[in-house]
């Protein structure tokens, strides 16, 4: 009878490299790995090779705004179920948003604003 796996023939079903199960596959390639270093034919990535490598990768997989989003928001809910964590932002934030961060108790989000309404309370400058 014919062989009925036609789908993926690893797990001893197919002939050859593709037909061996997952381990022995993994350690033909790392015999075939060392000897490639052994004789000098492996290339040895450079740190600046490699660094170019990554960011080109990086790029790549940052253009598919779908998986980024899908990452982001693993990203999102694992953080936020660290509950002591997000009470600590929290506090964080509200300490920023109270203006505690100012001499003499002015908001901080007043910035050079928080001049221009002193300077309209003043009234206008007589020169």
């Amino acid at each position: 009878m014919a062989n009925e796996n036609t789908g993926n023939n690893r797990g001893g079903g197919g002939r050859g490299f593709a037909g061996m199960d997952e381990a022995r596959q993994r350690e033909i390639a790392s015999q075939g790995g060392r000897a490639a270093h052994e004789s000098g034919h492996a290339h040895e990535f450079s740190s600046e090779e490699a660094r170019e490598a990554g960011r080109k990768g990086g790029e790549s997989v940052s253009q598919n705004r779908q998986h980024m989003s899908a990452i982001g928001q693993k990203g999102g809910e694992a953080v936020s179920e660290n509950r002591e964590h997000m009470a600590d932002i929290g506090r964080k934030g509200g300490e920023h948003s109270h203006g505690n961060s100012r001499p003499g108790g002015a908001s901080s989000r007043a910035g050079a604003g928080g001049q221009d309404a002193e300077a309209a309370r003043q009234g206008p400058k007589h020169t």
